[in-house]
């Protein structure tokens, strides 16, 4: 009977407030409460890369920077100690070239670290690196002023000429072994700064010493009067019959002249070039003189077709004939009113 009882009541059958009596009795405390989600681990907040030098500071860290970026192949000035234009596009560069860095032209931290990883100290030279200021090969006048302040500690025996050859590059190294200066026979800044210090600032006489040169005779072109050596002038040669045109006892252009006909000779002596006229024509004896060049009266040098067609057959009324038409059309244009002009034998 009592299985019976208990089959029954497994079942559920019997009246409601029988079942309510079979149903134990709970608590609030014993309710089942839903199960909460566990709480994901949080990352760890990464630590921000510092900024340790940009551009527009000044320091001696700057200059660090500088030497370091020089020595990985990425800086080639000088270090000055502030950061610039250059000193951003070398930094830029060490990043670019480090794929583990963002390239942005400043210095975080983390391209510090790796910078100093893969450089060493920097040296004084590297720091403070010399600076020429003169060497092999400079023509100019700071030249010339090294080599007067090198004339007044007996360094340099020559006057100043301006140009920094190998004279000028034993005179350096003297100097330097005297001053106990590295010797390099390259004027650096800090040869430079000793040797102004233990020199004056040389006169211009000093730098620039007048040179006195002597007078040479020019000897006398077979030919030429002796007239005809100092100046502009025609010299017209009767024995030669050749007109040449000097300039200061050079001859710049000879050619052939004929002279008057008996009767019409051309007349010697010193004269001056008083009148130019280019297209001239005679009007005593109704013939063509082009590119005349009056001396004396009516008498003129000019192109003569005649001279051309028939030599020296024939004769001038006293003029100066040249046969070379665009020759003495040069002459033309080069001689001026006043220029003296010889005729001689």
């Amino acid at each position: 009977m009592v299985s019976a009882a208990l089959l029954l009541t497994a079942c559920g059958s019997g009246s409601p407030e029988a079942a309510d009596d079979a149903k134990p009795v709970a608590n609030e405390a014993s309710e089942a409460l839903p199960e909460e989600e566990p709480e994901e681990d949080e990352e760890p907040e990464e630590e921000p890369d510092e900024v340790l030098l940009k551009a527009g500071d000044e320091s001696e860290q700057v200059r660090e920077l500088q030497a370091r970026l020089g020595q990985a192949g990425v800086f080639e000035a000088r270090p000055t100690a502030f950061y610039g234009d250059t000193t951003t596009g070398a930094v830029a560069a060490f990043q670019e070239a480090n794929d583990a860095l963002e390239v942005s032209g400043t210095v975080h931290e983390s391209t510090w670290e790796l910078l100093l990883q893969k450089t060493q100290d920097p040296t004084q030279e590297q720091l403070f690196p010399r600076e020429q200021v003169m060497g092999y090969g400079d023509n100019n006048d700071q030249v010339r002023e090294l080599q007067a302040r090198l004339v007044q500690l007996d360094h340099f025996e020559d006057n100043p000429t301006g140009y920094y050859g190998n004279v000028t590059k034993t005179s350096v190294e003297s100097y330097q072994r005297a001053a106990g200066v590295e010797v390099s026979g390259i004027v650096y800044d800090d040869t430079w700064a000793a040797l102004k210090a233990a020199t004056k600032q040389p006169a211009r006489d000093e730098m620039f010493v007048p040179v006195e040169v002597p007078e040479v005779e020019k000897e006398t072109p077979a030919g030429l009067d002796d007239r005809c050596m100092t100046g502009r002038a025609l010299c017209i040669s009767k024995t030669t019959n050749s007109l040449s045109w000097v300039i200061d006892g050079d001859v710049r252009m000879t050619l052939d002249v004929r002279f008057g006909a008996e009767g019409y000779e051309t007349r010697e002596g010193e004269f001056t070039v008083y009148w130019k006229s280019r297209d001239h024509h005679s009007t005593i004896y109704d013939s063509p003189m082009p590119f005349a060049l009056f001396f004396d009266g009516g008498q003129a040098v000019h192109y003569s077709e005649n001279f051309l067609q028939n030599g020296y057959e024939g004769g001038s009324y006293g003029c100066v004939n040249v046969r070379d038409r665009e020759a003495i059309e040069s002459l033309f244009d080069q001689v001026n009113e006043g220029d003296k002009l010889i005729v001689h034998w």
